[in-house]
């Protein structure tokens, strides 16, 4: 799947997360919360008349050397209407350097994935690296790290904590009706 139509597919969850942290009361109650799983948060709701799940989480601690950034998320989307399981992708806060390829480098212990840039976001490359990776959260263990670079060349490592991710990976999988595969 080429790069710009994945890209586009995949920022529905970013917008619903968008919208939930600055939507109207009324609007918030559209997207249900599933459950909170240590910094996990899994929510789902309607696109269009079908289930989107997603799980999300603020990383626990951001270095770097920027005067200003806006949100940092890591999420991971289902959409089985589409047949779009497991997609990951980050919100960094800043833009990144240019579109690029490989400029993201996400680490799970000696797991190295690399992720595609396109303005704020970052995706993972196709369906085996999505499933991959979500399969690295899934095992568990202590810390997400995900490295990137700003337009103005400046580095940022954020850790996430991996504490909790795999039952909030469980939640959206029962929510979408997904069963999970690798391991």
């Amino acid at each position: 799947m080429p790069p710009m139509f994945r890209s586009l597919l995949r920022s529905g969850a970013l917008c619903a997360l968008m919208a939930l942290s600055i939507a109207p009361e009324g609007h918030a109650a559209e997207t249900k919360t599933l459950g909170v799983f240590g910094s996990w948060t899994a929510y789902s709701f309607t696109e269009n008349g079908k289930q989107v799940c997603y799980m999300a989480a603020r990383p626990s601690k951001a270095d770097g050397n920027f005067a200003s950034r806006g949100d940092i998320y890591a999420l991971i989307t289902h959409r089985p209407g589409q047949k779009s399981l497991n997609v990951f992708s980050i919100v960094a806060g800043y833009a990144y350097s240019m579109d690029s390829e490989d400029l993201v480098q996400v680490s799970i212990g000696k797991r190295i994935f690399k992720l595609f840039t396109q303005g704020e976001r970052a995706w993972t490359h196709d369906d085996k690296a999505d499933q991959a990776l979500s399969d690295a959260i899934r095992k568990g263990g202590a810390d997400m790290i995900v490295r990137g670079k700003s337009m103005r060349n400046a580095e940022t490592v954020d850790t996430y904590s991996l504490i909790g991710a795999p039952k909030a990976l469980e939640a959206i999988d029962s929510a979408c009706g997904v069963k999970p595969t690798g391991s």
